[in-house]
């Protein structure tokens, strides 16, 4: 385990152990349970989430995508905005033994096709309506492509699709899978090393076709530990926005993976014009940006 808090003034009162990303989250999940892990304002009004409703949530999209055939090693997609149900759906992913892998919401469906196809993806995990159009467009061209997951279904109320699944009926999937074997979620948790795929981050594509960088579970806790001890100290007393795309790795690692260590609470900000606003709001003690 990486010893990422030398100057012991700020060092969070336990630092979850593990040395894959699933094992440090489930680390987190017991050790800090009722704390508060997530903020995110919806329809006005900030809502939190603890670190073991956090955990639950998890577990129950993992486990769902366990149910619907997911192997370790094989990766899901996630398009979609920042959001909790963002980060939820990232940890699932992994935490089941799969390999995460984000898709811009500005992407157009071409580029949504080649993203999925080039990454073998076998699941996407959609954000609405219009996200879950793209990926209906050029379904038949992505051979691998199994199920797709969709967050919101306003809009989409007498729609039907036996490709297409919503995430709340993925987490009562994955709740009844639990309950029927409560031993197959540990397992998961504990079927990849460190040396294994954990996410993969396209490229922007400027010299050519996007590519995937391949970051393993160690590559991750190397950069927090980096990233902690040279410039973003924190622990359980701060606060931090996230408003960056997750898909790409600044966001998710400078703040999603960094907060498994620090146990800073994540707010998920309503959109990037409200960013203003939800500063003012939220007062977080660390602002990161690019």
């Amino acid at each position: 385990m990486f010893d990422i808090w030398p100057n012991q003034a700020i060092r969070p009162a336990a630092i979850p152990a593990g040395d894959t990303v699933a094992k440090v989250f489930d680390a987190a999940v017991r050790q800090r349970g009722a704390k508060v892990a997530v903020r995110q304002k919806d329809f006005g009004l900030w809502k939190e989430t603890s670190w073991t409703g956090m955990g639950d949530a998890v577990r129950e999209i993992g486990m769902g995508l366990v149910a619907l055939g997911l192997q370790p090693g094989e990766v899901v997609s996630i398009l979609a905005n920042t959001r909790q149900e963002w980060s939820f759906a990232d940890y699932a992913i992994i935490c089941a033994g799969g390999v995460s892998n984000g898709i811009y919401p500005t992407d157009a469906p071409p580029q949504c096709e080649y993203l999925l196809t080039d990454s073998a993806s076998v699941f996407c995990v959609v954000e609405d309506e219009e996200q879950l159009d793209k990926i209906l467009a050029v379904r038949d061209s992505v051979p691998s492509l199994r199920k797709i997951i969709v967050m919101e279904t306003e809009g989409l109320r007498h729609f039907s699709d036996p490709q297409v699944m919503t995430l709340d009926a993925l987490r009562r999937l994955g709740a009844e899978a639990h309950a029927a074997d409560t031993g197959e979620w540990e397992r998961r948790l504990a079927c990849r090393g460190p040396e294994d795929l954990a996410i993969l981050v396209y490229t922007s594509g400027t010299t050519g076709k996007p590519k995937g960088a391949m970051i393993t579970h160690r590559n991750i806790l190397a950069a927090i530990s980096v990233i902690s001890n040279e410039s973003i100290r924190q622990n359980e007393d701060d606060q931090r926005m996230a408003f960056l795309p997750l898909c790409h790795v600044a966001e998710r690692v400078g703040g999603q993976f960094l907060a498994l260590y620090s146990g800073a609470t994540l707010n998920f900000v309503e959109n990037p014009e409200t960013v203003p606003d939800n500063v003012r709001e939220i007062a977080p003690t660390i602002f990161f940006a690019v």
